[in-house]
């Protein structure tokens, strides 16, 4: 039995880095907040897990100066293992959680190439699971996802969930992760609840989005449609470099618990600086929910050979990265997102139906009657229609 307990989400304030030398300042932060976010939000039920958010270690220098992907990649990114996670992993053997960092890591395989990377680290401070993004929040950012490669991703990796939206059971529930803009897309939700997830990290989200109320909007829904809590720590403020002396407040507060019934446990609006949101788990509960409920349970009624008509026809492109480094800002709206607007712009099944509905009311039409004599003979229509006039009599 896992015994209710508290999930912190970090709200740190972050530093723009240059180099990967420059992370060590944001680490160093991070290891004082993690200290006090979980000392005193132990003071209710005990602190099993805490959430760093999205860019908490290399901030978003890669997209803000729309950097080139292979220097960012050569000069910037890290090992996971590695330094930066050993780190983590020291500054939280104290408070005994596991933790969800995300950084932007270098890949081995590809040369010159970042995926952007969400990671567990047990209490022990073993990374224990890895998420690529697959969504990244065009048409800012930079990194790689699996479905820009996607051939050799499934090659590699297989084409299941786990390969995709991976889950790990852990002391504390079945955890995954959904970054940032990987939440405004249902289906991660779904992916992740339908491989176990029971807990899932999404962060962070900017402003003006958040203070419209979407990254809130979208995180209770995913939770809710999903019956899984969802812990959505954002940013704080943001140092484009080290050495700046005024940040702001690019991502506009509005963090998050959510319980599997979308419901908010715990709140922080504040995000002009540093500070933390916390709020209870109940696995056993959310595990009683799905097992019980008649109604609100939903993917035990899921009409999959429906659903399945939404995707048939390929949207966005994969591949993209296949060959390729990265495009910058302005070739990727040039080159993608324009035809992904013209394409979408008009979703193709609807422009279907309305042509055979044009089609149709063309050809029924209804034509002016033309003036009858008593020597025009009657016209009697044909087919179907003729059962409806009173006129027409068989034999």
């Amino acid at each position: 039995m896992i015994k209710p307990y508290t999930a912190v989400g970090l709200i740190p304030t972050v530093r723009g880095i240059r180099k990967r030398a420059d992370i060590r300042i944001n680490l160093d932060h991070l290891s004082h907040l993690v200290k006090a976010a979980s000392w005193l939000s132990s003071l209710d039920l005990p602190v099993r897990l805490i959430a760093f958010p999205e860019g908490a270690l290399q901030a978003f220098n890669d997209e803000v100066l729309d950097l080139d992907h292979a220097t960012f990649a050569r000069e910037c990114a890290i090992d996971i293992p590695g330094e930066e996670t050993e780190a983590l992993g020291r500054s939280r053997r104290s408070t005994t959680p596991s933790s969800w960092p995300r950084p932007r890591p270098a890949i081995p395989i590809w040369p010159d190439r970042y995926f952007n990377v969400g990671f567990i680290l047990n209490p022990r401070g073993k990374v224990i699971l890895k998420h690529y993004k697959v969504s990244p929040l065009f048409p800012v950012e930079h990194s790689v996802c699996p479905h820009d490669v996607y051939d050799w991703w499934v090659e590699k990796y297989g084409r299941n969930l786990q390969a995709f939206w991976p889950v790990v059971d852990t002391e504390i529930g079945r955890l995954g992760i959904m970054m940032a803009n990987e939440g405004s897309y249902p289906e991660n939700a779904r992916a992740l609840a339908l491989n176990g997830a029971e807990v899932v990290y999404r962060a962070s989200y900017p402003h003006p989005a958040t203070g419209n109320e979407i990254f809130e909007i979208q995180s209770r829904a995913r939770a809710l449609d999903n019956n899984m809590y969802v812990v959505a720590p954002n940013m704080g403020t943001y140092y484009l470099f080290p050495e700046e002396a005024t940040p702001i407040d690019t991502f506009g507060g509005r963090s998050f618990v959510i319980d599997y019934k979308g419901r908010i446990v715990g709140r922080q609006d504040y995000g002009a600086g540093s500070t933390y949101v916390g709020g209870v788990i109940d696995i056993e509960a959310l595990r009683d929910h799905r097992a019980r409920a008649q109604w609100d349970n939903w993917m035990k009624d899921l009409r999959t050979e429906l659903y399945q008509l939404l995707y048939e026809k390929p949207i966005y492109p994969k591949n993209l990265y296949l060959k390729r480094a990265p495009m910058k800002h302005k070739e990727y709206r040039d080159k993608v997102i324009k035809r992904q607007i013209k394409l979408d712009a008009r979703p193709r099944h609807l422009e279907e139906a309305r042509a055979m509905i044009r089609a149709h009311l063309l050809r029924w039409r209804p034509r002016q009657p033309a003036q009858r004599t008593e020597s025009t003979p009657r016209r009697l229509p044909s087919g179907a229609a003729s059962q409806l006039d009173p006129s027409h009599r068989s034999g």
